[in-house]
């Protein structure tokens, strides 16, 4: 990677994790957008992403906490299964092609899911246990898998379905997202023994804009606008994966 490719990703590292932590989430699959706009090999983009989803994962959670949007009793159901299968799935490293689509289809639906705010119902319920159990072990593979922490499904999910209203979906997927990646890298790591020279000056940026993006979000920014500015770059990077 030359000196100016670097700089670039630093300063997308830092933009992404500010924007993403201000709505609950670490950022994965924006500096999977990034990395893949970059032609980085997938043998580094996961690993990497899971890296900065710890860091920024961890800032966000205490922030969502710190602000009182955190519940336990709907947190569990979903973390239970999760964990473990995201280790299953940091585990296992698919064929180039077959990753690239995987993630562009991830990157799409991050996209899509962005731009089209669902309507969330009026009256907030807790979801039923063996649903809750079933969706976080299938989320929590499937972040293993492509190196997300799984906030891109778990926080539409619970507006969807009525199960929190906006602050409380955040503060859940941010804890979510923190354990199912040290999961993922804990599984990636096992079986590379391995991970990016370039990660320091990345973990740094990231730490910032998590810091600057999840203070915000937890007490004061909306986050429908973010939410389509980077609908913009997911999309780009899931139609790109796809395309090549």
């Amino acid at each position: 990677m030359t000196v100016e490719f670097l700089y670039l990703l630093i300063l997308a590292v830092f933009l992404i994790a500010m924007l993403y932590s201000s709505v609950g989430h670490a950022g994965a699959s924006g500096y999977i957008a990034v990395m893949s706009l970059l032609s980085l090999a997938p043998d580094v983009i996961k690993p990497t992403a899971l890296s900065l989803n710890i860091l920024v994962g961890t800032i966000a959670t205490w922030q969502f906490y710190r602000a009182g949007h955190f519940s336990w009793s709907l947190f569990w159901p979903f973390a239970a299964f999760a964990v473990p299968c995201a280790f299953v799935g940091g585990q296992l490293n698919l064929p180039t092609q077959l990753f690239k689509m995987l993630l562009g289809m991830v990157l799409l639906y991050s996209a899509m899911r962005f731009f089209v705010q669902s309507k969330q119902s009026t009256q907030i319920h807790e979801p039923p246990r063996a649903q809750a159990l079933v969706a976080g072990a299938g989320i929590g593979f499937l972040s293993g898998l492509t190196g997300t922490g799984g906030g891109i499904f778990l926080t539409p999910l619970l507006l969807l379905m009525g199960w929190a209203d906006a602050k409380r979906a955040a503060a859940v997927s941010a804890l979510f997202v923190l354990l199912n990646s040290i999961a993922g890298l804990a599984g990636n790591v096992s079986a590379t023994k391995a991970l990016p020279s370039f990660l320091v000056p990345l973990l740094i940026a990231a730490a910032l804009g998590g810091m600057v993006g999840a203070y915000f979000g937890s007490r004061r920014l909306p986050p429908h606008g973010i939410k389509k500015l980077l609908a913009l770059v997911l999309l780009i990077a899931g139609l790109k994966l796809l395309l090549s």
